[in-house]
């Protein structure tokens, strides 16, 4: 199953006002998959070097005073989350997960469609608007390893489409 990069839609919902994106997507053999479980099986099954990327990348950071992978980003009481990222929406088609920091904000799109009777097509767009020259500079930073965590991911994810659902 190929990953494939495909045009990020801008301006998007998600995120008005978002001034760069990037889009995948993949075919998934499995029949009617949910926008949520795909995106349950892509960030709580993410390769052990990007966790282990997500984890220096926040002793990296937490001088800066940016907030680490792992914080509360969201409001405590009835705070939902997919792996580290808050849940912002919820629909059986699209999830979108993100939270705002002070150098840029960020959201993950994650939307699902059944092409043929026994695949679902899986898109991962990150949207993002930057605050300043800090986020720019963040986002040039880690954008080689951003295309290969969400490519992983994705591949991952479909090689595995067939487990018996557990997340």
């Amino acid at each position: 199953m190929a990953v494939k990069p495909v045009p990020a839609r801008l301006p998007h919902p998600a995120l008005p006002g978002a001034d760069w994106a990037d889009r995948y997507e993949v075919v998934v053999p499995c029949a009617k998959m949910s926008a949520e479980t795909a995106a349950r099986r892509l960030f709580t099954r993410m390769p052990r070097w990007a966790r282990q990327l997500l984890a220096l990348r926040n002793v990296l950071v937490a001088p800066l005073g940016l907030k680490g992978a792992s914080e509360e980003n969201g409001p405590a009481p009835g705070d939902r989350r997919i792996g580290i990222f808050p849940i912002v929406s919820n629909k059986a088609d699209e999830i979108v997960l993100g939270f705002d920091d002070r150098h840029l904000d960020f959201r993950v799109v994650v939307d699902t469609s059944s092409p043929e009777e026994e695949t679902t097509r899986v898109g991962l767009q990150t949207v993002i608007r930057r605050h300043n020259f800090a986020g720019r500079a963040y986002l040039a930073l880690i954008m080689p390893f951003h295309k290969a965590i969400v490519s992983a991911s994705l591949r991952h994810l479909a090689e595995n489409a067939s487990d018996d659902g557990r997340v």
